[in-house]
């Protein structure tokens, strides 16, 4: 097709397509959502276990658990890397705002480290969890994921309320709402319509 010959009506259409794509690959990575989602909750149940129940000093090194995460998770993405035959301008915007997201968490977790982890730390993740999956669900207009993303800031501010010994219940809440939920809802979504 020639440009001359690309009505309104044929671009809205590609970018419904890009987008319906980005989407479909977003439901076949789900797989990355659901993986990081129930890590992070696991560790941060995992500490306020540890902390407040087993009155255990070391508990921070539940977060260890991070690490083969990360080795996991970049494995899933050579393999999918290798299996994929297109990019979309979605799909790579999508891959850069998470890679972004990635860099940004490892960077605060360094500054937290320095300079200590106090009060701020919970509602702080939580606030960037909230903004990966807003800006994610408007990029793949998935509105469960911009709704998720909303309730993370919403639990960001009233974190800030909360006794420090329960932030982390906070934190594990913001990630059921704005990545685990999202992810099976978004997986469900696109089994129904593929089948």
């Amino acid at each position: 097709m020639q440009t001359e010959d690309f009505s309104p009506k044929d671009s809205l259409q590609l970018i419904k397509d890009m987008i319906a794509k980005a989407r479909h690959d977003m439901s076949d990575n789900s797989i990355y959502f659901l993986l990081w989602g129930w890590t992070i909750f696991a560790a941060c149940v995992a500490q306020f276990v540890l902390k407040n129940v087993l009155d255990y000093a070391q508990y921070y090194l539940v977060w260890w658990i991070m690490v083969p995460t990360v080795f996991i998770s970049a494995y899933i993405g050579m393999k999918d890397k290798r299996k994929q035959k297109t990019h979309t301008y979605i799909g790579d915007s999508m891959k850069y705002l998470w890679m972004g997201m990635g860099i940004s968490f490892f960077v605060l977790s360094m500054i937290f480290s320095r300079y200590g982890w106090n009060i701020t730390t919970f509602p702080v993740f939580i606030m960037l969890y909230g903004l990966g999956t807003f800006i994610s669900g408007k990029i793949l207009q998935f509105k469960p994921l911009v709704f998720g993303g909303i309730a993370a800031w919403v639990l960001a501010v009233i974190t800030v309320y909360v006794d420090p010994e329960y932030q982390m219940l906070f934190g594990a809440a913001s990630i059921l709402v704005s990545y685990i939920i999202p992810a099976y809802l978004l997986r469900k979504k696109e089994h129904s319509i593929n089948n």
